[in-house]
């Protein structure tokens, strides 16, 4: 790993999206990048694998939105064999007393079905969320205040509040209410009808661990709209091949600058020498030595597990003890002999193609989210499935199909001394039991599965507590807070180490924004 003249050898711990994305920039700019993998392929949980004989699936992250399409300019991923198609509709939101809701091309007459009122408010509502995620997009880019204080954080804080100067009092006012009410709230002073409270109200919990009606969930529903597929803003789509396609294809695009990806390379320990991270100790002992350490891991796998206490300051492990994970996700991948058929909606059709919602009022993902506090999961689970075999029929042997499940919710940790290695089996089957509810005879079709809890989520990509943002998403552990202040610039404060995962700033999901914002982050900084 000897360094080019006048350039900086990198070390980049994890070859997920995030870690791909800053290891191609920084090598673009000159730099010798080394990206260490503790899996046999890379993407981390943003891969595609084979769950059953013949069926392939993205076994942890599903589906593409928030990926930035400056990302995938800058990258030329579609010349790597990256292709994203949209889905035909949106979602669909099948009712409990056999009624359906599907959003996407004909959203104003479907909402008319439940509530003329309803459908009036819609582009109001859209207009407004858009204006706000049209902010939201914009601080997604920029790179936080360090949270050290200072001219510079006084500085870039200056210039982040800029954003919200065009803003009249109305838009200032649903721009406090997204940032800081129940998600329940905003979306009843909207709308009146239960399903289409509903259909919005379930990107308030996706991978976070609360209620509707918690405080700030309107947030986290912000944070799942700001995307866009294909130009369209706030579409959602799918990667041919899987979300592995998508690093797949950043690791072509890596590999033509020069990086170099080692697989099965697990790292034990960041080095640390006279205050400066210096390298890493891989699991077999070997030493690599580099001029910067930079982590595409979760700030608890890093603190916690790859770094010595003794080099890491105290208020740092303070913060850590204090720092939120757990987002009480739990995938199942789930190989069919054919399509099911949905009560509300039998017949084959676009809505198969959709994000499918089963979780159909506020209330139901109220309710999941108490009994998973008090029980450890909720036996009525806020479930959404996809088959992404009806849009990549290559996922599949022909005539059959493969549905991802992503459920909420399922503690981290469950009470009266549980495991999930017991609990896995009857967590995975109250999923089915939610899906058979609306499309009797699912069971029936299954051919092979595969039941992901918390605990495997952890052991399988490291995602601590199975959290799939690296954290959770309170408004105490964003912008420069995350993952603490000190450290929102992504430099952390050991000189020398910088994270670059989504446990920095923006986040989670597969937007390789902090990957990206790392980078320039790094490029940037004056030693």
């Amino acid at each position: 790993m000897a360094g080019r003249k006048g350039n900086r050898k990198v070390v980049v711990i994890g070859a997920g999206h995030n870690g791909l994305v800053c290891a191609f920039h920084l090598a673009r700019a000159g730099h010798e990048v080394t990206i260490l993998e503790r899996r046999h392929v890379v993407g981390g949980a943003c891969v595609t694998e084979e769950f059953a004989p013949g069926f392939r699936n993205s076994t942890a992250s599903y589906t593409v939105s928030l990926l930035a399409p400056e990302i995938i300019r800058a990258m030329r991923l579609s010349d790597h064999g990256l292709r994203i198609v949209e889905r035909p509709e949106a979602n669909f939101l099948p009712t409990e007393d056999g009624r359906f809701l599907l959003a996407g091309t004909r959203t104003h007459a479907e909402f008319a079905k439940f509530s003329a009122r309803d459908a009036e408010a819609l582009p109001r509502y859209t207009a407004a969320l858009e204006q706000v995620a049209g902010l939201l997009r914009q601080l997604a880019r920029e790179i936080p205040p360090s949270g050290r204080g200072g001219l510079r954080d006084l500085l870039q804080m200056a210039l982040s509040a800029r954003h919200a100067r065009r803003f009249d009092s109305r838009a200032r006012q649903h721009l406090l209410d997204l940032f800081t009410k129940p998600a329940g709230d905003v979306l009843r002073g909207w709308f009146a009808s239960t399903p289409v409270q509903a259909l919005f109200g379930f990107d308030s919990i996706v991978g976070s661990w609360s209620s509707p009606e918690t405080p700030g969930s309107a947030y986290v529903l912000l944070h799942h709209v700001f995307g866009e597929v294909n130009g369209r803003k706030g579409a959602w789509g799918h990667a041919l091949g899987g979300m592995g396609a998508i690093t797949e294809a950043m690791a072509s695009a890596c590999r033509g600058t020069g990086v170099q990806i080692l697989l099965e390379h697990p790292v034990a320990r960041v080095n640390v020498a006279g205050g400066r991270a210096r390298g890493v100790t891989l699991s077999d002992g070997r030493v690599l030595d580099a001029d910067l350490v930079v982590a595409n891991v979760g700030p608890r796998l890093l603190f916690g597990s790859l770094m010595d206490p003794a080099d890491v300051p105290d208020w740092v492990q303070a913060r850590m003890a204090a720092f939120r994970t757990g987002s009480a996700s739990f995938r199942m991948n789930v190989a069919l002999s054919a399509l099911p058929r949905f009560t509300a909606c039998p017949d084959p059709g676009p809505h198969l193609a959709s994000g499918i919602i089963l979780g159909p009022s506020l209330a139901w993902m109220d309710r999941a989210f108490h009994e998973s506090r008090l029980r450890g999961w909720s036996q009525q689970p806020v479930v959404e499935m996809l088959i992404p075999s009806l849009l990549d029929p290559t996922l599949a042997p022909e005539g059959q199909h493969v549905a991802s499940l992503f459920a909420q919710h399922f503690a981290p940790h469950l009470p009266d001394s549980q495991s999930w290695e017991t609990a896995r089996e009857p967590a995975a089957e109250a999923i089915l039991d939610v899906v058979e509810r609306f499309a009797p005879g699912f069971r029936r079709l299954i051919v092979g599965r595969m039941a992901l809890s918390p605990a495997d989520l952890e052991a399988r990509f490291g995602l601590v507590d199975g959290d799939i943002f690296h954290g959770q998403m309170g408004l105490d552990q964003l912008w420069a807070a995350r993952p603490f202040l000190g450290a929102g610039d992504y430099r952390l404060p050991i000189p020398g180490l910088w994270l670059c995962g989504s446990g920095a700033h923006p986040g989670g999901g597969v937007s390789g924004l902090p990957g990206w914002n790392a980078a320039r982050a790094i490029l940037g900084h004056r030693p």
